[in-house]
């Protein structure tokens, strides 16, 4: 329509540009969440599934002999183990909050009987991110313990994140990573950790707070993928209702009148038309 030739302009082009991309990008999003959604769903199936299994010892589940990779198959499977805690080699996995409260997890190796080793998440401490080490404080029971816990995946650093120095041995670690432990242990370790849920004898009132068992919500992914769609939804008809109003608002300044823009203007128009009775010669 004539009325709409304005928004041909290059102005215009750029705007109708922006607001494809935007209402685009906001699909994928929306989008992007739902699929968040499902893979929530999955993992949830799978911490349900696997969590109502029986309580199994660690060596049936996961052994020493196993990879890394294998523990992705048996993981929130619940184990338990026997042994004791050895109190020099635990180590503090930095930057871990719990009820929103800063703090750091406590990993301690549990030497079993045949000497090998299962790192034991005993839980949460408070700080403020000033500790390099396991504080003495902290209670490490003497003796033989039996614990019984989740198995959870080593930790590792994806494409970004702190890196923890290659060598030496360390008293605190940037995530939950049994790889990087067992350099610095000279026994064999389970390639997991055991995120503690009982102890006997039960924990003191000196030792980690226990952490929380995983969730199984939904999330908000169904929500935020509401609102980017309805992000997109505003472009969509928002744009146009602009649009609307810019054409009623040029039609009524005449901007877009014919007539008017043939209409010399009062500048350059009264200086260039000649005089009453002036002859083109006496113009020149």
């Amino acid at each position: 329509m004539a009325r709409y030739r304005f928004t041909l302009r290059p102005w215009w082009i750029l705007s109708h540009v922006f607001v494809v991309v935007v209402v685009v990008a906001f699909v994928n999003l929306g989008f992007w969440q739902l699929r968040r959604l499902d893979e929530k769903k999955d993992r949830n199936r799978v911490v349900t599934g696997r969590t109502a299994e029986p309580v199994a010892p660690v060596d049936e589940v996961l052994s020493t002999d196993d990879a890394y990779a294998d523990a992705e198959a048996v993981a929130f499977r619940r184990v338990t183990a026997t042994g004791t805690y050895d109190g020099d080699r635990q180590v503090l996995v930095r930057g871990r909050s719990r009820d929103g409260a800063p703090g750091s997890w406590v990993l301690t190796p549990l030497v079993r009987g045949d000497g090998t080793v299962v790192v034991v998440n005993r839980g949460w401490i408070a700080n403020s991110g000033q500790l390099e080490r396991v504080p003495d404080d902290v209670e490490v029971p003497d003796g033989r313990v039996t614990v019984t816990g989740l198995l959870l995946p080593s930790e590792s650093r994806g494409d970004y994140g702190p890196r923890d120095p290659a060598g030496g041995e360390l008293t605190n670690l940037a995530r939950a990573d049994i790889a990087r432990l067992q350099r610095q242990i000279d026994r064999p370790l389970v390639p997991a950790y055991v995120q503690l849920t009982e102890q006997d004898p039960e924990p003191g009132r000196a030792a980690p707070a226990l952490l929380p068992p995983p969730a199984v919500d939904e999330g908000p992914h169904l929500s935020y993928a509401f609102q980017w769609f309805f992000f997109a939804g505003i472009g969509l008809v928002g744009y146009p209702i602009i649009l609307r109003r810019a054409a009623r608002d040029r039609e009524e300044d005449g901007e877009d009148d014919p007539a008017r823009a043939a209409e010399p203007s009062d500048g350059d128009g009264a200086a260039d038309a000649p005089l009453p009775g002036a002859t083109v010669d006496s113009v020149r």
